[in-house]
């Protein structure tokens, strides 16, 4: 597929921004595995309701193209079915916009079913306002009594009652895909585990995290969107306190509003969190708006006021001076590369301090020749001292409140 891009600098917009905006256009783009051949920028007051960027432009980019044999022209911003239409005729080959290429970016990522069902979902909703546009070679079509139809108004009229249908099976479906979550979430509760959920802007290094964290094998690459199901991984931490940690699709500028509705069964892990690790390419020249860009998807979705945790990735690129002052700026953030591991162990340590549990504190002595529930004690609480003598082994510890009953017959005292 060869591409040409192209944005629009509004007044509220500055060109550096769109600049920047084109750049991702095309990272998404190659992502596809597309071929960008060129961008264009059309400054305007206001978009053009007939062509967005105007008819003069639009000849002058469909120019371009056809001399360059472009396959494909890209906008940065979501364009109207008509719109898409009167480009077309103009340029003469097809008109995608950055909602159309994410969903496709998504489309070809989807692994699981449940994945794909809200892929297919987002698609057709996308879908089903621009139908028109397919049957223009309908548009001729004689009726019985011999007059001039429509755009092809019976097949039209027909597909549109398919994909509705086929909308409504789809999401009967994710709502047996929530129920699932449910039950497994109810499940959690019961263990008491806490959920820590991964997010951040697409290609942050979260999955590289989750791996380093958990040794799991999810997919990482140097790509957007290079994962997009969510998997969910044990982590065990320094304090013998058992976390499930899931890592979530990464966020994006202009996430399309249909995505975020159609990932709603997915980003339930997000809302239902106890905490949220917020992983940050520092070494991006606009960190700060990939932030705000995730804050905002976050307040969508309504997790803002959720515990979050700041983790600054990628610091093995950037200089000491600015982890410095992004400590300074985001109190309890901690600073690591997930690629070499540095840092690993404060971010560690500070899920811990915000996932602490309230935990019974006991004084415990144990027969030296009960080795099951000695090893019990480890592998389910918080040793805080030990001694072995004699018949008998003492130990100082912090068990989780549902787990005290199980020791009872060896409580020394409660402290």
């Amino acid at each position: 597929m060869r591409v040409f891009l192209i944005g629009v600098e509004l007044k509220s917009r500055t060109e550096a921004d769109i600049r920047e905006s084109l750049m991702e256009l095309a990272e998404l783009a190659e992502t596809a595995g597309a071929q960008v051949l060129g961008d264009g920028l059309q400054k305007m007051d206001t978009p053009s309701p007939a062509t967005y960027i105007g008819r003069g432009k639009a000849e002058e980019f469909a120019s371009f193209c056809k001399q360059n044999e472009v396959d494909t022209v890209i906008f940065d911003d979501e364009l109207s079915p008509a719109q898409t239409r009167n480009l077309e005729k103009i340029f003469g080959c097809k008109i995608m916009d950055r909602t159309a290429l994410i969903l496709e970016i998504f489309s070809q990522r989807a692994r699981t079913r449940e994945g794909k069902l809200q892929i297919e979902l987002a698609q057709l909703q996308y879908l089903l306002p621009r139908l028109t546009r397919y049957w223009s070679h309908l548009s001729r079509q004689r009726g019985s009594t011999g007059s001039i139809g429509g755009e092809g108004e019976s097949q039209l009229e027909a597909d549109r009652r398919k994909i509705s249908e086929r909308i409504d099976r789809i999401e009967r479906d994710l709502v047996s895909v929530r129920r699932q979550r449910e039950t497994q979430r109810a499940g959690r509760q019961r263990s008491q585990w806490p959920l820590a959920s991964i997010v951040g802007y697409t290609n942050a290094g979260k999955s590289t995290l989750l791996n380093r964290l958990t040794g799991s094998a999810v997919m990482a690459e140097d790509k957007l969107f290079a994962t997009l199901d969510p998997t969910t991984r044990r982590l065990r931490l320094p304090t013998n306190q058992n976390v499930l940690l899931t890592d979530t699709v990464g966020f994006i500028k202009k996430l399309p509003h249909g995505l975020v509705e159609a990932f709603k069964a997915t980003l339930e892990e997000v809302v239902q969190a106890d905490l949220l690790v917020h992983v940050v390419d520092v070494s991006h020249p606009l960190a700060d708006e990939q932030i705000e860009a995730v804050n905002l998807v976050l307040a969508e979705i309504g997790a803002a006021s959720k515990p979050t945790l700041m983790v600054f990735n990628k610091i093995d690129e950037i200089s000491g001076s600015v982890s410095a002052v992004l400590r300074e700026k985001y109190s309890h953030a901690v600073c690591i590369s997930a690629r070499t591991g540095e840092g690993i162990e404060p971010l560690l340590a500070e899920i811990g301090t915000q996932l602490r549990p309230i935990r019974e504190f006991l004084d415990l002595r144990v027969p030296q020749e009960k080795a099951s529930v000695i090893a019990r004690i480890h592998a389910v609480g918080q040793v805080v001292s030990s001694r072995y003598g004699g018949k008998h082994a003492r130990f100082k510890v912090r068990i989780p409140p549902h787990l005290v009953e199980e020791f009872a017959a060896f409580v020394v005292e409660e402290a």
